[in-house]
């Protein structure tokens, strides 16, 4: 049988980050039925917002990184809204925001990092649908945001 995803996130050795409170009127995630829609966030790292424009000051593996933490921090949601990640049966999509200079046509290659990320933990069924959009600004000059819905098991 197949490893959970929470069993999975051990075996990578992956720690999920401590979650801020949210910055305005608004939940984190809600549950609606059986899917789980969660609120953007943006990329941060042991508290610091990763900041910076692609194209410009940060490079697409900088980016990568960025997206990557956003992966990191919905799963920590994810896990406290739902008490476990074993209990996600797909994530359905993501939409990422890369802070970007005009033109910028790699914002693709950026998001990949939460995408890798969802499929490394929940296998096929981390794969997703996904917008990946390049913008001229994203809150507290952070280089990456994403927002994303899941589907959760049973009822």
């Amino acid at each position: 049988m197949a490893a959970g995803a929470e069993e999975k996130l051990k075996e990578l050795g992956i720690v999920l980050p401590v979650l801020p409170e949210p910055g305005g009127n608004y939940l984190a995630a809600k549950r609606v039925g059986n899917m789980v829609y969660l609120a953007g966030v943006i990329s941060t790292s042991d508290g610091a917002v990763l900041t910076g424009t692609a194209g410009a000051d940060r490079a697409i593996d900088e980016g990568y990184v960025a997206a990557r933490a956003c992966g990191l921090t919905q799963l920590a949601v994810l896990r406290r809204h739902l008490g476990s990640l074993d209990a996600v049966k797909c994530v359905v999509t993501v939409n990422g925001y890369v802070n970007a200079i005009a033109g910028f046509a790699d914002s693709p290659r950026i998001i990949n990092g939460a995408s890798d990320l969802f499929v490394a933990v929940f296998g096929d069924a981390g794969r997703h649908v996904r917008a990946a959009i390049g913008v001229s600004a994203l809150p507290r000059n952070a280089l990456v945001e994403l927002q994303m819905t899941v589907e959760i098991k049973g009822n």
